[in-house]
């Protein structure tokens, strides 16, 4: 094993999982956060944040200077020119680790729409940059069920595409955890790790550990096709909403229910449970 890195930088630093990494590095390393905003908190002693214009190549090449290892979170598949940017720039100052956060649907044979073409295509760029590399393969965060926060609070309802599918979802905590462990580790090169919570469960499940948690009944409602689409075009571009789409129709299929042991190998306990996270989280649903 190496030295653990003395300077690691940290892309997406308004995104939760390079947020919640600070805790785990900030006592080890000297972290530099980047995100295209200026920081908008303050930060622990240590850890910096630079505001980084992704679209601009010598921005990113200043904002990784000096950097032993680089954990890349991108965020917008259409903008490729950003994860070129990140890669060359990674390359061009001597990043030696990269550590990628990717999506589980890369291993999925079957997996072909816009957001999964997109990561596939990532993993592959930093493969081929000649920068050991280890990619962060996750499941569906836990978090995306603050999506319901606002039906719950006002109607007692969750809302969800084929809410009987299930997902293997996982604790951004647990990611990030990981994430970090694996920085800078020269026994983690070369390697890719699936991970995924304790379980599957499905929107509907998930709606009954809530309601348990806050002592009141909850109504998972079925959204059609139709109607989730409508729903996803009020954030995302309509390639995105149809990507979506076909994220859906994998889990109907049962693509996304296999739970991995990954975390609990890595961390040394077991992986996060939702009705553990969501406890955790209960203040954002009340």
């Amino acid at each position: 094993m190496t030295a653990p890195a003395s300077h690691v930088v940290l892309t997406g630093a308004t995104g939760q999982i390079a947020s919640l990494m600070v805790r785990h590095l900030a006592a080890r390393h000297r972290v530099t956060l980047t995100s295209r905003t200026p920081p908008s908190a303050v930060r622990p002693p240590g850890v910096r944040h630079v505001a980084c214009d992704y679209d601009a190549y010598g921005s990113v090449v200043d904002a990784f200077r000096g950097a032993d290892a680089l954990f890349v979170v991108t965020a917008d598949p259409m903008r490729p020119e950003h994860d070129r940017n990140v890669v060359r720039a990674a390359v061009e100052v001597s990043v030696k680790h990269i550590v990628k956060l990717s999506a589980a649907a890369v291993l999925d044979g079957a997996a072909h729409d816009l957001v999964t073409t997109w990561q596939r295509s990532n993993e592959e760029r930093i493969k081929a940059s000649g920068i050991p590399w280890t990619m962060v393969q996750p499941r569906s965060f836990m978090s995306h069920a603050f999506g319901w926060a606002p039906g719950i609070r006002g109607r007692g309802s969750t809302y969800a595409l084929y809410p009987h599918s299930r997902n293997a979802c996982i604790a951004p905590e647990d990611i990030a955890e990981v994430s970090a462990l694996l920085l800078g580790d020269s026994r983690h090169h070369g390697r890719s790790y699936q991970l995924t919570g304790p379980q599957a469960l499905s929107a509907h499940e998930q709606s009954a550990v809530l309601a348990e948690l806050l002592g009141r009944p909850l109504v998972c409602r079925a959204l059609s096709p139709g109607e989730a689409r409508l729903r996803y075009l009020r954030r995302y571009p309509a390639a995105m909403a149809d990507a979506l789409l076909a994220s859906a129709r994998r889990q109907l299929a049962g693509a996304k229910a296999h739970v991995t042991d990954t975390v609990e190998r890595l961390t040394g306990r077991p992986a996060t449970t939702f009705a553990q996270w969501a406890a955790d989280h209960r203040d954002r649903f009340e």
